[in-house]
């Protein structure tokens, strides 16, 4: 019925839109975690929800707030916040947009299962004040509580008590009605969803924005392909439009294809290794009663051990910048000055260990995506070795994301002692990394701290960060809070990730800094 329903829509669209019908196809390295907005807090997912979901702000292509379910805001004392919401607005299902739908958006994504909870948790509450006005109140002044609402989708209040769905799911293996179905307002809506296959979305008729955003795709058709060799062979054998990233060993071949181009800009990304922080005894050193990554000169022999620039050419090609920072440049935030790595030096490393007490290393497993960064899995292979020449004895535990994520996260008591992750503040601001994995304190905290890092002055300075209007003193807190972190060696970074994406000749799509295909922005030509 639902892809009867898919199929009606999209004759109707056709009826009063262009004569043909613009496909667009496009492919990354994995699946969606999930359709429900609340239950995953993963770039590629997010990427895809700002397609079907909105927030009462969205991000223009300039990455600068603008209106989206609310058309206007003031400050009606420093934490207190009046929205005025845009009326006549429906989500895919026909059901009205009201205040009702967003004070149970906030209360729902603020919930114990909720993985997005970081970017409310400066919010105290939200009241209704009618139908079409809303008030949220915040712990203290808030700098950037427009950008957290980027990230503060709305779902429908009765669709969710209709399907049981009225919070999200606490882990990736357990499904509700929301896990393969949406009901946003947004531009797109699924028609179809078959895990790890595709997923198909049409536009939505009756979105607000329609009279300012002319489609110019009539149906898009999402397809995970984690290889990168198939993933290129089908964007240049014409089965997509749009193939990313493109890995940098194939760069060459797609820019020496007629027809084809290659986009490669920064993105607001950082890869680096975590370590667990926070055991007694290691899970790989069981009756040791030792957990070796609890003392900094381990955590900085490692640091000393990884030959960046040799991952850099090598495995990167070339298209990866290293960096001291798991902040990225271009953030809110950010410190030049703060940049640069500690050398590289294997015999530093040898003596760190053993002044730690482990002149002859120890074993660690070594957990590591296969599906989700550039080349994950060929870094953390080249990893390996470079580990073993201090005597760190890593054993590569290799897995898709969903698998990875499932297992180092918190929903499984953080199960891992090293790990391979790349983040990206999605909101541009370094408190969008801060919270979710340099703390441990407060709501919102700690949803991606796997190692469970943490510092008492780390806590206190973010707390200050919250509430600081003053965009000097802010920054100033922000370096400090980064300067603290890297003398730690809380986590060990290692590259700013390269957007690079093969996109076929006809196709005008422009990616943000976050690496996100916004669909209403997508052009084609006959």
């Amino acid at each position: 019925m639902r892809r009867l329903a898919g199929l009606v829509l999209l004759g109707a669209l056709l009826a009063v839109g262009s004569a043909a019908a613009q496909t667009f196809r496009y492919a990354s390295t994995g699946d969606l975690l999930t359709l429900d907005p609340h239950s995953a807090d993963e770039a590629l997912s997010n990427s895809f929800k700002n397609n079907v979901h909105e927030g009462l702000v969205r991000f223009n292509e300039k990455l600068e707030p603008e209106p989206a379910l609310a058309v206007s805001w003031k400050n009606v004392d420093p934490v207190t916040w009046r929205f005025q919401l845009r009326r006549e607005v429906t989500f895919h299902d026909g059901t009205p947009f009201t205040a009702d739908d967003v004070v149970f958006s906030y209360n729902r994504q603020r919930s114990k299962n909720s993985v997005m909870a970081s970017h409310v948790a400066t919010i105290k509450s939200v009241r209704k004040i009618d139908d079409y006005t809303i008030e949220y109140v915040t712990v203290g002044p808030d700098p950037i509580l427009l950008r957290n609402l980027t990230e503060h989708f709305i779902v429908s209040k009765k669709w969710c008590e209709q399907h049981a769905t009225t919070e999200p799911v606490a882990g990736l293996k357990e499904e509700t009605y929301a896990t393969r179905h949406e009901n946003g307002t947004g531009p797109f809506q699924v028609v179809e969803r078959l895990p790890d296959t595709r997923t198909v979305l049409v536009p939505y008729p009756k979105w607000w924005d329609l009279p300012n955003k002319k489609y110019a795709i009539t149906r898009a058709e999402f397809r995970p392909i984690a290889n990168a060799a198939t993933r290129l062979a089908a964007l240049i054998s014409g089965e997509l439009e749009l193939a990313y990233p493109v890995a940098p060993q194939d760069v060459a071949r797609v820019e020496g294809q007629k027809g084809f181009r290659v986009i490669k800009k920064p993105e607001l990304r950082v890869v680096y290794l975590g370590m667990d922080q926070w055991r007694d005894e290691s899970l790989d050193m069981p009756g040791s009663k030792k957990n070796p990554f609890k003392d900094v000169r381990v955590r900085r022999a490692l640091y000393q051990a990884i030959d960046v620039e040799a991952i850099r050419a090598k495995v990167m090609r070339g298209m990866a910048a290293p960096t001291g920072l798991t902040i990225p440049e271009g953030t809110e935030g950010y410190d030049a000055k703060l940049r640069e790595r500690y050398p590289y030096d294997p015999a530093a490393s040898r003596k760190l260990l053993a002044e730690a007490g482990y002149p002859d290393g120890f074993p660690v497993t070594f957990d590591c995506p296969n599906d989700r960064y550039i080349n994950d899995e060929a870094i953390c292979q080249s990893l390996v070795p470079m580990l073993a020449r201090v005597g760190v004895k890593a054993t590569l535990n290799s897995q898709t994301k969903s698998k990875h994520f499932d297992k180092i996260l918190r929903k499984s008591n953080n199960n891992t002692s090293l790990f391979l992750l790349g983040f990206s503040p999605e909101t541009a601001d370094a408190m969008a990394t801060f919270v979710p994995t340099m703390t441990m304190k407060g709501e919102g905290a700690g949803a991606w701290n796997a190692g469970r890092y943490s510092n008492p002055k780390v806590e206190e300075l973010v707390d200050q960060i919250r509430v600081e209007m003053n965009q000097e003193k802010r920054r100033a807190l922000m370096s400090e809070v980064l300067r603290i972190h890297k003398e730690d060696f809380g986590h060990l970074p290692l590259h700013e990730q390269l957007i690079i994406w093969g996109v076929r000749d006809g196709v005008e799509v422009t990616p943000d800094a976050r690496d996100r295909v916004q669909l209403r922005f997508v052009k084609m030509r006959q």
